[in-house]
């Protein structure tokens, strides 16, 4: 994807003038700092040899007035930062909680996590010494015109600070990577087990999973108190040569002042701009870990970001009428050298409902995924109504596609707001899907009926409950596309007639459905199948032609065809006229 269009650098691109004023007010800060130094020359060299009260006088208003402004001036950078994160939150905050709907588990809330730490050192104090580090030589130059010889010791301290900076930065970056990943370690054990409670309990395993919680946790806080140790090390080394260096200072200045070469007002000024000149590396030094963990979250919220399209303008296309072909599709996960589908191709008419079977692993609910556009294929391509499905705005298409997943998760809310999407509720269209899901009368039994809260701290629903409001969901204003994966897993006798009523009604509103199940009564109300196996295409074809060929090829009462090796004939078979394989 081209940089311009990447969300993290346009955000800081529209933030270069904001940048820019900050850096102009580190400027009139930074020779504000000055103040101080200069009124002390000119109180040794010029009033005292004067005696002038009326320069004492004059000097001390200029050097209040100064100061004054020069807080005022510090008071706006630091308002100016602020800022800058709240528009650099506001224009990352969308794109990134979409982009975390693509991240794993607990993983899910790192990209906003990275953009609170970028936010924060931004409007922090490590913020403020990285601005104010650059006119660092400008003091340094300052001294040099006092005395070559000060200006030559002010830059060695300074060069030595520098390096003990970049040696802090080199002794704790390897530390704080391990430890925020054994960090990100634990977190996600605990999130495991949080999801599997019952199972975790029931079967004895909190021990040893709290073991595992406790060897990353452990392993993270020893890393993080070694990093905090050599930065601490490297810092009080950097406080000791600082003190050497303005006794350096002083006593050079003082030797210098004997011999006459300069004055002790020029001596006094020289060591304070020196301390001055390398307050910003040192304030670095001790705030490094904020410096590593800003970084660390921009090179994530960029990785993140790399793939996303930001504000590209989309040309708004017509309501699909769901034609859906799958052209030759591949999938390979990252970090996997096998695909796990590989050249599945089929084709669906709008009204058309398709059984997808095989067995556990053949890469059903993989595909399920890529038909909602969840997933991109790696090659190939999956097109509704000639559009790549995968690029298709999500906010054009969502009303249009239906999905039910194989594990049923309802967010916090009511059932109503839950059927609707969390939109503009319809309520004549909410009770029409609960219909057609057959689930109005089990939400009526609840305790609010439609306006029952669920999820965190609302009513715990059972699992038949959960997936007949999820069908009722995917359903919700009769959508043109709907995937449905095992969405009678947990639905009784009564549940499943009412899921086959769902499938009838949905074909005559000529909705394309795919349902992935081996149950032979809403198999019965499919037009056609396709078997999957090993994430390649098994059969493909109209129902009974494809139930016929496997019929001719399992024993009668159990489908071996699920199990047993496969069969070279089996691969090329043809059924309907379909080339599988």
């Amino acid at each position: 994807m081209s940089h311009q269009h990447n969300p993290l650098k346009k955000a800081f691109r529209s933030l270069r003038g904001a940048f820019f004023i900050v850096a102009v007010f580190s400027l009139f800060i930074n020779i504000a700092m000055l103040t101080v130094p200069l009124y002390m020359l000119q109180i040794y060299d010029r009033v005292l040899a004067s005696m002038s009260t009326d320069t004492l006088i004059m000097l001390s208003i200029l050097a209040v007035g100064l100061l004054v402004l020069n807080t005022l001036v510090d008071i706006a950078r630091s308002r100016v930062l602020v800022r800058v994160g709240a528009v650099l939150d506001e224009k990352l905050s969308s794109p990134l909680f979409r982009a975390a709907l693509n991240k794993p588990g607990s993983a899910a809330g790192q990209p906003l996590r990275d953009l609170a730490t970028l936010r924060s050192f931004l409007s922090g104090s490590g913020m403020l010494a990285l601005m104010d580090a650059p006119w660092t030589p400008l003091y340094l130059v300052i001294i040099f015109l006092f005395s070559p010889l000060l200006g030559t010791v002010a830059l060695v301290g300074a060069l030595i600070i520098l390096g003990l900076a970049i040696l802090g930065e080199v002794a704790a970056r390897g530390p704080m990577q391990t430890a925020a990943s054994d960090s990100r370690k634990a977190n996600e054990c605990v999130d495991v087990m949080a999801r599997n409670a019952e199972a975790v309990t029931a079967m004895g395993m909190v021990g040893a999973l709290e073991q595992r919680w406790l060897d990353n946790h452990e392993s993270g806080l020893a890393f993080q108190a070694s990093a905090s140790d050599r930065v601490a090390a490297i810092n009080a080394v950097a406080k000791t040569v600082r003190l050497l260096l303005q006794i350096a200072i002083l006593g050079f200045g003082a030797w210098l002042a004997l011999q006459q070469i300069i004055t002790p007002g020029v001596m006094i000024a020289a060591s304070i701009i020196m301390g001055r000149a390398l307050a910003p590396v040192q304030a670095a030094i001790g705030g490094w870990k904020q410096v590593i963990d800003a970084r660390a979250a921009h090179a994530r919220l960029k990785e993140t970001l790399a793939d996303t399209g930001g504000d590209l303008p989309a040309t708004k296309l017509p309501p699909p009428e769901g034609r859906l072909l799958a052209d030759d599709v591949t999938l390979r996960l990252p970090g996997q050298a096998e695909p796990v589908l590989k050249r599945v191709s089929f084709e669906l008419h709008p009204g058309e409902a398709m059984g997808l079977i095989g067995p556990s692993g053949a890469g059903k609910t993989t595909l399920a995924r890529l038909l909602i556009g969840f997933w991109p294929a790696t090659t190939g391509s999956i097109r509704l109504d000639g559009v790549e499905i995968s690029g298709w705005p999500k906010a054009d298409l969502g009303p249009h596609l239906g999905y039910m997943p194989q594990d049923v998760e309802l967010l916090e809310g009511t059932v109503s707001e839950n059927i609707a999407r969390f939109d503009t509720q319809d309520d004549a269209r909410i009770v029409e899907a609960a219909e057609i899901a057959g689930a109005r009368e089990t939400i009526l039994h609840l305790p609010s009926g439609f306006d029952t809260v669920i999820g965190a701290g609302g009513h715990v629903l059972s699992g038949g409950q959960r997936q007949r409001i999820a069908l009722a969901r995917a359903v919700y204003r009769l959508p043109r596309l709907i995937v449905l994966d095992e969405p009678n897993a947990n639905l009784d006798s009564d549940g499943e007639v009412a899921l086959v009523k769902c499938l009838d009604r949905l074909r005559e509103h000529a909705s394309t459905v795919i349902i992935i199940t081996h149950k032979p009564a809403l198999l019965s109300r499919v037009d056609k199948m396709l078997v999957l196996r090993d994430g390649t295409r098994a059969l493909f074809g109209a129902r009974d032609e494809v139930m016929a060929s496997l019929a001719g090829r399992s024993a009668p009462c159990a489908p071996s065809y699920f199990t047993r090796s496969r069969e070279p004939s089996l691969a090329m078979s043809t059924v309907g006229g379909h080339a599988t394989g």
